[in-house]
């Protein structure tokens, strides 16, 4: 089964809400998902310790660039989705990682800043893709993102866009829920009501329906 790499050299981008939104929504649906968390910050790891992990998921904390190819490999069978949340840098592990992806998925916001550093992230998968002789799809998904679309939200898109980079429709909100997470623990699901839980959901669940047929697009390649 596939593994969904979450990469950006810069921190605040949403890494890590990205990949509990995406892991909690493909269990939701039935798939059991493994995440590794190699960001030493370890806020997967504060996520899954602050109520009971959903059912069909677990975490592996403190995974090493010594362990990371080897423990993607070992997780990566048949029934299993892999989801890694890096560190938020440009570093040896986040390359080992990036090489045993079936998909990239750099969250950036919709500002000039975020896309600036993000492109980073695409020039460093370009690099393994090179180095490895084969394609590493990748995607960016805004996050954070207003329900009124700004002119630099706009430009920004329509940039990447224009340079070939595929952009995950919907972008991840600006949602109370989304952050809230981190306090409750839990999945959108079962967590106590924060704003607007209906459109989270549904937020939360388009985003996770549009990776899967990216994923089963390339598994059907």
């Amino acid at each position: 089964m596939p593994t969904v790499v979450i990469a950006s050299p810069k921190g605040g981008a949403g890494k890590s809400t990205t990949a509990v939104l995406l892991g909690t929504e493909l269990a939701h649906a039935g798939a059991n998902v493994v995440m590794l968390d190699c960001d030493p910050n370890q806020s997967l790891t504060l996520w899954a310790d602050r109520g009971p992990l959903p059912d069909r998921i677990s975490v592996l904390s403190s995974v090493s660039e010594s362990d990371i190819v080897k423990t993607i490999k070992r997780h990566d069978t048949d029934g299993q989705i892999v989801i890694v949340d890096l560190e938020g840098v440009a570093s040896r592990l986040v390359s080992r990682a990036i090489s045993q992806a079936d998909l990239v998925i750099t969250p950036m916001r919709a500002t000039t800043l975020d896309a600036t550093i993000g492109v980073r992230a695409l020039q460093l998968i370009s690099e393994e893709e090179e180095a490895l002789d084969r394609r590493i799809p990748h995607a960016v998904v805004f996050t954070m993102t207003k329900a009124i679309r700004s002119k630099q939200h706009s430009g920004i898109a329509g940039s990447l866009a224009e340079q070939g980079v595929d952009l995950i429709n919907p972008p991840l909100m600006e949602r109370a829920a989304f952050s809230a997470l981190f306090e409750f623990g839990g999945d959108l699901h079962t967590m106590p009501a924060q704003g607007n839980m209906k459109g989270a959901i549904e937020n939360a669940a388009q985003f996770a329906q549009a990776v899967y047929q990216r994923l089963a697009g390339e598994a059907g390649e």
